[in-house]
């Protein structure tokens, strides 16, 4: 069994796909946009003007898998009640992909040492996606 995060941007998939590019070095492994379905919408379904938004894409962000949509193309992402959580090597990354995560978003917790790691933090990003970065425990 695979769990995997999918993430409806209401409209803004393309820019969250750029930003978590840059952010995050995410690699795109498929992208399919409204009008490329094999299927056409149902009437009314979706606004006018939103045959270029993407139905479908797939992220890979470090060994994850991160699948993404516009959705509805509603405008109004709503991301509550749950956080994804990225660990990487070492305080030096965590501080990096924390302010990268926090351009134009909102600092939950500023990055700091734990009882769990040597670098903690929580932030939520420009799309309303809540991130908690943490670094590698260190080994003694």
């Amino acid at each position: 069994m695979i769990v995997q995060p999918y993430l409806f941007f209401e409209g803004r998939c393309e820019e969250a796909i750029a930003f978590y590019r840059d952010a995050l070095d995410a690699k795109v492994t498929m992208t399919m946009r409204y009008k490329d379905s094999p299927e056409p919408s149902q009437p009314g379904t979706m606004p006018p003007g939103s045959e270029n938004k993407i139905m479908h894409a797939s992220l890979r962000i470090g060994d994850t898998a991160v699948m993404a949509s516009d959705g509805h193309c509603s405008g109004k992402p709503g991301f509550q009640g749950f956080a994804l959580a990225i660990t990487v090597a070492d305080a030096a990354e965590a501080d990096r992909r924390f302010a990268a995560l926090a351009n134009g978003g909102n600092v939950i917790m500023p990055p700091a040492r734990t009882f769990f790691s040597p670098r903690f933090g929580m932030v939520t990003d420009r799309f309303g996606v809540s991130w908690m970065v943490m670094a590698s425990p260190e080994q003694t």
